[in-house]
């Protein structure tokens, strides 16, 4: 979901607001749309926010497969012209001979939630959109939606929001969720007390990054790193958060699930967004969950968002959906695009193997 110690170095310095320090430097690791011998790149918008579409080049007599995707970065960091999203879509739209649509959205700390949700509801909708999706030569029937971190958290939300909106007729085929943040209530999970120091995505730059979603109010950032940021009167959502009854045993080995410890309302009336649905897809209610598509759900062992992805796994087969849940033993956040590292191509040739078979 963000970036490495720089950011932090130069707020400490008191230089600038973190975020916009480690955005500054992100800046340096975009890159032009262009176009290669297979693959046609270009950037358009879909209602107002920037989108790439990469399009294969080769002639084909079918409808194309679709894949909207949307990029990490804790909601406040990246963009779809970052090298390591670039190189993806090109490879997904190569490999799978697909039209992938890659997209941007507003981010903190000038927009908060629920600015990135609503934008990339929108850009969806616009996709889906039976003129667009015949200007791109696109299947209505074989669309999926995909991101990684923040981009699976909105990935989620964005599809159970769908499921529900009359005003959309295409029916979403699959979602893909790698390494996805899914809610809120509770930092204390055994994967935030296993990894909560681990290099580079910190328990505390994971809660840094989920309080900008909602606020530059550092208060919220403090309450929820001691884990007492939820009010009494929202009890009765942690039923769909209680690691101890939906982790399998073999993540929940060694340790004792703690009872809440609830918070004032202050901050939730001040912030409602962090108890919201749209931001925290695992508190959706069972009947939300049923009727979803095919799913596909990328974890590592070494990452603090690993429990969040487990549950939803947990949850959603608990519902009736079909789920792959691939965990990966030796993997961390970030891992898909750890290129130097045999890591990378090996989860990368994972997550296009299960979309060319599924999508």
């Amino acid at each position: 979901m963000g970036t490495g110690t720089e950011g932090l170095f130069v707020e400490f310095l008191g230089m600038n607001h973190f975020m916009i320090s480690a955005k500054f430097l992100m800046n340096f690791q975009e890159v032009p749309p262009t176009s290669d011998e297979n693959v046609s790149v270009m950037e358009t918008t879909f209602d107002n926010i920037p989108v790439r579409v990469y399009l294969p080049k080769r002639k084909s007599e079918m409808l194309r497969r679709g894949l909207f995707y949307i990029h990490g970065g804790g909601w406040c960091l990246g963009s779809a012209a970052l090298l390591t999203y670039d190189v993806l879509s090109r490879k997904t739209a190569e490999r799978l001979d697909a039209i992938v649509i890659s997209t941007d959205y507003r981010l903190a700390p000038e927009y908060h939630f629920p600015n990135q949700f609503e934008d990339v509801y929108n850009v969806l909708k616009w996709f889906l959109h039976q003129d667009v999706l015949e200007r791109y030569g696109v299947d209505a029937e074989r669309i999926g939606v995909a991101g990684d971190s923040a981009g699976g958290n909105l990935a989620a939300a964005v599809v159970q929001q769908l499921r529900d909106d009359p005003d959309v007729k295409v029916k979403i085929k699959i979602q893909v969720l790698v390494y996805p943040a899914l809610q809120t209530l509770d930092f204390d999970s055994p994967s935030y007390r296993e990894n909560g120091h681990f290099p580079l995505f910190t328990k505390s730059l994971t809660v840094r990054a989920w309080s900008e979603y909602f606020t530059t109010d550092r208060s919220l950032e403090k309450a929820m790193l001691s884990n007492q940021h939820v009010p009494l009167e929202s009890s009765h959502l942690f039923k769909f958060v209680n690691w101890s009854s939906l982790l399998p045993e073999r993540f929940t080995k060694g340790h004792v699930y703690n009872n809440p410890t609830f918070g004032g309302s202050e901050l939730s009336k001040k912030y409602p967004g962090f108890l919201d649905v749209r931001a925290a897809p695992l508190l959706a209610d069972d009947s939300k969950l049923r009727g979803l598509p095919v799913t596909y759900i990328l974890t590592c062992q070494y990452d603090v968002l690993r429990d969040d992805g487990v549950m939803y796994a947990t949850r959603l087969r608990n519902a009736g959906v079909r789920v792959t849940h691939n965990h990966i033993e030796d993997g961390f956040h970030g891992a898909l695009f750890s290129h130097e590292l045999k890591i990378g191509s090996r989860t990368e040739n994972q997550y296009i193997s299960w979309l060319s078979e599924n999508l």
